[in-house]
Formats: structure tokens, sequence, C-alpha cells
């Protein structure tokens, strides 16, 4: 375990909010709610992780072909 300095304890709160926020982005939620979640705007959330939202283009392809196959659904299981 790194030894802190005193300098570097206010870094390990934001570091840990940080990973939590990056966490829910890679996990799917919608970035509306992990903006809300984490107190940011969404202009914020997209200045300040979009390395993170970036590349997940095949997930949302798919996605979006998943809801098109279901009549616009969603929520229905795949045919």
């Amino acid at each position: 375990m790194p030894v802190l300095k005193s300098g570097n304890l206010a870094a390990v709160p934001y570091s840990l909010r940080h990973a939590g926020v990056s966490l829910w982005i890679k996990s799917g939620v919608d970035p509306a709610e992990v903006a809300a979640h984490a107190g940011h705007s969404i202009a914020v959330l997209y200045r300040f992780y979009a390395k993170i939202l970036k590349g997940g283009q095949q997930h949302s392809n798919s996605l979006i072909a998943r809801a098109l196959d279901a009549g616009g659904n969603p929520e229905a299981p795949p045919s």
C-alpha cells in the first residue's frame, strides 16, 4: 500500500470519486444519470470523462439494433 504524504490526502477522495464515476459510465449507466449522481452537469461530465465515454460505439450499436429488432421496445427480449 502506498504511503500518502499530507499533500496527497486531498487527491485520495477525488481519485475514489473519479473511479466511481468512471465505473458507472463503463457499466452502461445513462450519462445523464451519472451526471446527476455525481452532481455534475452533462457538459462537465462530457468534458472530464470524454475518454471513458468514447469507445462504446459497438455496445451502443448493439443496443440500437436490439431495440429495432424488438419493434422499438428495448425491454423486449431479442427475437
